[in-house]
Order: C-alpha cells, then sequence, then structure tokens
C-alpha cells in the first residue's frame, strides 16, 4: 500500500477539520461512544504465554545451537584438509582458529545436558536410549589421557595417562603402526575409553585439540613450575610432509608418523560431525526423534528445562569445571588445558544457562533466535520478583564470567589465575554466582509447580548450598 506523505497529510487533516465546523452552517458531530475496555498486560508480557510455548522456544533454539555446532565442525574439517595437505605456520594457524570457533556455538549447548536429551541418550540406531548411552562423551569427554593418542613429554603438569597403568596401550595410537596400521574414523572409535577407562580419550573436541596445541608445557617447554600465558608448544614440524623434516616436538621421526598424524585429525573432526549430525537430526522442528515428544511433554518437559540449567550450574560448572581446577591447580583438571580456552568454556556454558531462561540465542551468522521464555511465563503466573530475582542472578555470572573472559584475553588465562591459590577472587566470584543462580532455580521450580531431580547430583565438591 502507497503511504500519503507526511505533509499531504497533514493538509488533509486541516482541511477536513475545517468542513466539520466553520463556526457558521457546520454542525458539531456526536461524540463516539468508549471502546471496550482491553485487559491489562502484565509488566509487558502477554497474558497468552504458555508452558508450551516456552518448551517449543527452548527446543527451537537448542536445535540452532547444536546446527550451528554442526556448521562449524564441517567448516574446521575444511581448514584441516587444507592444512594437512599444505602444512604451513599459517595454514596451522587457521586450523587452531577453526577449532576456536567451532567451540563457540557448542559450549553454548552444554545445557542441554543432564535432561535425557539426545545428546545423552541418543543411540547409534537414531533411537532414544538410557541416559549415559549417547554421544557426548565421544563428543566433548575430558580430562583426557593424551598418551593414548600421540607423543606426551615426560615431565608435565598432572597425570597424561589413563586411570590405571593397566589401560594404557602399548606405545600410542599415532605411533603404534604393528597394532594400528590404518587410521581412520572406526581405528580411533574403536579405543575410544579402552580398557574401559574413562581418560582414555581418542575422540570429539579436546582430542582434537590436543592434536593441534600439544601439551601446554610453557614457552620454554619445561612442563613445570610457574605458568605463562601460553598455550600448547606443538610444533607445525608434526606434521611435516617434506621428507625428512618430520618431528614429534623437538625429535625427529620418520616421515609416516606425520601422516598418521594428519589422518588422525581428520578421522577426529570426521567422528565428531558424525556425532553432531546425529544429535542435530534428533532436534529436527516436526521432524526429530526428540523435538515432537518434547515439545508435547508438558511440565515434565519444563521440569527437564530448569533440571538442565541448575544441574550444569552447580554440578558441571561450578564443581567440576572450576573448582576442582581451582583446588588441585592441575592443567590436567582444566577443561581446555591444551589451548587454554578454559575461559571461553566457563563464559559459554554460562550463557547456555541465560539463553534458556531468556530464550534468546545468537547464531553464528548473527541471526538472533528469540521465543517465549521461563521469565515471561513466571511473570504470567504472578512470580514476578523471583522471576527478576533469577534474571538479575543470571546477569551477575555472567558479569563474573566476563572477567575471567577478560583476563585470559589480557594475558592471564585461567590456569595461571588458579596457580593463585583456592581463593583467587575472581574464580572464586564466579562459584559463588553459579551457586546462588542454582538456589533461584531451586525457588522457581518449586513456584512453577514441577518436579526435578537433586540440581546438586554431579558433584562431590564442597561449593556451599
Amino acid at each position: 500500500m502507497k503511504k500519503t506523505p507526511i505533509s499531504l497529510a497533514l493538509l488533509l487533516a486541516i482541511s477536513l477539520s475545517a468542513c466539520v465546523d466553520d463556526g457558521e452552517d457546520g454542525v458539531q458531530g456526536v461524540d463516539g461512544t468508549d471502546g471496550i475496555s482491553g485487559t491489562d498486560g502484565v509488566d509487558g508480557v502477554s497474558t497468552f504465554v504458555t508452558r508450551t510455548d516456552v518448551i517449543t522456544s527452548n527446543a527451537n533454539i537448542a536445535y540452532a545451537a547444536y546446527a550451528d555446532s554442526l556448521i562449524s565442525a564441517q567448516t574446521m574439517r575444511d581448514v584441516f584438509a587444507t592444512f594437512v595437505a599444505d602444512p604451513s605456520e599459517a595454514n596451522f594457524s587457521n586450523a587452531k582458529q577453526a577449532w576456536l570457533a567451532a567451540r563457540e556455538p557448542y559450549g553454548q549447548t552444554e545445557v542441554y545436558r543432564f535432561r535425557e536429551g539426545p545428546i545423552d541418550t541418543l543411540l547409534a540406531d537414531g533411537t532414544m536410549g538410557e541416559d549415559g548411552e549417547g554421544p557426548e562423551g565421544r563428543i566433548n569427554a575430558w580430562p583426557l589421557g593424551e598418551a593414548i593418542i600421540d607423543y606426551v613429554a615426560v615431565v608435565v603438569d598432572g597425570d597424561s595417562g589413563p586411570e590405571s597403568a593397566a589401560n594404557a596401550l602399548s606405545g600410542n595410537v599415532i605411533a603404534n603402526t604393528a597394532d594400528y596400521p590404518v587410521i581412520n574414523a572406526e581405528t580411533i572409535q574403536n579405543v575410544f575409553e579402552f580398557g574401559e577407562d574413562e581418560r582414555n580419550v581418542t575422540t570429539g573436541y579436546h582430542a582434537v585439540e590436543f592434536l593441534l596445541w600439544g601439551q601446554d608445557l610453557n614457552e620454554d617447554s619445561s612442563g613445570s613450575g610457574t605458568r605463562d600465558s601460553s598455550g600448547g608448544q606443538r610444533p607445525v614440524t608434526d606434521y611435516s610432509i617434506t621428507a625428512g623434516t618430520c618431528t614429534s616436538g623437538d625429535v625427529a621421526v620418520t616421515d609416516d608418523i606425520c601422516t598418521r598424524r594428519g589422518q588422525y585429525l581428520l578421522a577426529a573432526a570426521d567422528v565428531l560431525i558424525a556425532d553432531l549430525t546425529t544429535v542435530v537430526e534428533a532436534w529436527e522442528p516436526n521432524a526429530g526423534v526428540h523435538y515432537t515428544s518434547f515439545v508435547t511433554g508438558g511440565n515434565e518437559s519444563l521440569a527437564k528445562i530448569m533440571e538442565g540449567m541448575g544441574r550444569l550450574s552447580y554440578g558441571e560448572l561450578a564443581g567440576e569445571r572450576i573448582n576442582i581446577a581451582l583446588k588441585t591447580d592441575s592443567q590436567e583438571d582444566e577443561h581446555s588445558c591444551f589451548s587454554d580456552n578454559t575461559h571461553r568454556d566457563i563464559f559459554l556454558n554460562a550463557k547456555g544457562v541465560q539463553n534458556s531462561f531468556n530464550a534468546s540465542y545468537t547464531r553464528i551468522d548473527g541471526e538472533q533466535i528469540e521465543g517465549a521464555s521461563i521469565y515471561d511465563l513466571m511473570v504470567v503466573e504472578g512470580e514476578h520478583e523471583l522471576a527478576n530475582s533469577l534474571r538479575a542472578s543470571l546477569e551477575a555470572t555472567m558479569a563474573a564470567a566476563a572477567v575471567i573472559d577478560t583476563k585470559a584475553k589480557t594475558g592471564t588465562p585461567f590456569d595461571v589465575l588458579i596457580q593463585q591459590g583456592i581463593n583467587q577472587p575472581n574464580v572464586v566470584a564466579v562459584i559463588d554466582a553459579l551457586v546462588d543462580q542454582t538456589d533461584y532455580i531451586e525457588q522457581a521450580i518449586v513456584a512453577l509447580g514441577i518436579t526435578a531431580n537433586d540440581l546438586r547430583q554431579d558433584t562431590e565438591e564442597d561449593i556451599g548450598g
């Protein structure tokens, strides 16, 4: 419809008013009747927000975040292929940057764990199984005994081997050409958790991270002493395809080792893509094996959303990912210990919880996904004060996590912070904020009249509450 220019509209209005009552022949018209009074809204929130709306928004955002993780992993694999074919310093740097970029969306998906979703229960045949049978371990398991994958330094801050020495391979997958003559996706999947040892991690983001950065041994490769701000020290010559120049660290090795290392890097990316694909398909709106049952799950699904938020906040993030590393002052207990990217893990995991509460997520292409939120629902159901308290608590957590993030970006990564001791104020502030937001999540569960499992069951750490 063509709009009337404002100037013309004003002229028409003046003309019409002059015709209505010129003080001589015109007669003033009858006043119109009052319209039907509308119902007041609730603090700017639609009174039509329902629990199903909130659940559907959560599912759509889960799909978007996992889809971004898959897209980023596919891009990463392409970058790896270029690097393996031409292992220059520039391509090595690009490979690392691609891994860092791939971690950004995935870090925000961790909130979809602990709720019997695809990440924790999806079976290889595409059906839903039991908790713990899903692909999460293959995708993001840590800490890992990296000695199963490739060479490691003798002197290192923490244990690079399996939980039990009896579960160690003879050598490692890359060096053991007799037992593992071919390195492909099947090979590295077959030795995942070798000996049923949870530290024998051979696939996923952190296996890839180790293959790119190597161990974080300080710039002098000492592996001990006061830590510096550098990440791992793997040299680009570990992937050399020029005859006679292949290395394992500072040791010259046969050319086939570099070839096998490149094959492992690509195979690990392939496994990651395959696992992420199954999760994305399970969350696909209106078609995924999990999506339909979840959006029609009513209070049970709402409770799962809240449970995932609380269990990630308290046990996994505050307890296992932050407090243990702080208490032990160990890089091997640091979530992204090879790349020194733990500050992003902390920030992004916390951001995922906030995303779920606000029903908001920014995709990697900049598109904003938004919908009916838990905040909206709580306001509609008369829990204004608690809704605002929980929102403020989540914001406080993000503010504290942003300090850790900024510290790392300005030269003081997480592994350096934790060297300052158990009372390091910036790290403690994040833990305390996560505990506080868990308290409010528990209150919200009660206020909404839903039933969830214990939000504090995933850690034995004494972190208050």
